[in-house]
């Protein structure tokens, strides 16, 4: 999947969650949502992925959390 169409397609699904539950929901609620929604869709999807980073000869495990990894991107 070439990388404007798996954009357009995270838009797309975020702008129908919007427009079915609206603002004001816990950041939680969305990742949800949008993880369900980009699923439904056929969308390779991976959440809460940890990363760690190396500064010199210093290791700094899950220094990063990804939310959502979509289509390897």
């Amino acid at each position: 999947m070439e990388i404007n169409d798996i954009t357009w397609n995270i838009i797309d699904a975020s702008i129908k969650i919007h427009k079915t539950i609206g603002p004001d929901c816990f950041e939680r609620v969305y990742e949800e949502l949008l993880y369900y929604e980009l699923t439904k869709r056929g969308s390779l999807v991976k959440r809460q992925l940890l990363f760690s980073i190396t500064y010199e000869e210093l290791r700094i495990e899950n220094a990063y959390k990804l939310d959502l990894l979509v289509e390897k991107k």
